[in-house]
């Protein structure tokens, strides 16, 4: 999951600096031959997506260096963590939902991720089983029971 994570970053970032160093001065020469810059949109337009690209690289760069300092091992073992598989009751419905806590870079909406960096996921950290946690969300507050929990480790062992 966060190898999954660094990979896509390491995508996006092989993909933009293609485009910075290949596709974008060839836009730009391009738009050069047509004379007058003050006027020429293709020119501006390319100055914009290098000067958009140059901050997205940074901001990309920037969480994988944070991505390769997350810790495994101080991942806790017996409570919600990064990784964790947690089936909630929803204590107003009583209706169960499973979630797996994942850094904002991996998610993947349809198969229930929830980032850690979320209001929910936020809220379900260090929970055990059989805790109650009430939870503020945008649409309004929820209250769940932590009903099964399988943590980084546990899925690592299996």
């Amino acid at each position: 999951m966060l190898e999954d994570a660094k990979k896509k970053l390491t995508d996006e970032i092989e993909e933009l600096n293609h485009e910075l160093t290949v596709t974008l001065p060839a836009t730009l020469e391009k738009a050069l031959e047509l004379g007058d810059l003050r006027e020429n949109g293709d020119y501006h337009a390319a100055i914009e997506r290098q000067q958009f690209i140059g901050a997205r690289l940074n901001q990309l760069r920037m969480r994988l260096g944070q991505l390769a300092q997350i810790d495994l091992s101080e991942i806790p073992g017996d409570r919600v963590g990064f990784g964790s598989t947690v089936v909630v009751q929803d204590m107003a419905t009583k209706e169960k939902e499973t979630y797996e806590l994942v850094v904002p870079d991996a998610m993947d909406l349809d198969r229930g991720d929830v980032s850690i960096a979320s209001p929910l996921g936020h809220g379900l950290l260090n929970c055990k089983v059989g805790d109650k946690v009430v939870i503020n969300l945008p649409m309004g507050v929820r209250k769940l029971k932590i009903v099964e929990l399988t943590t980084f480790h546990d899925s690592m062992e299996g």
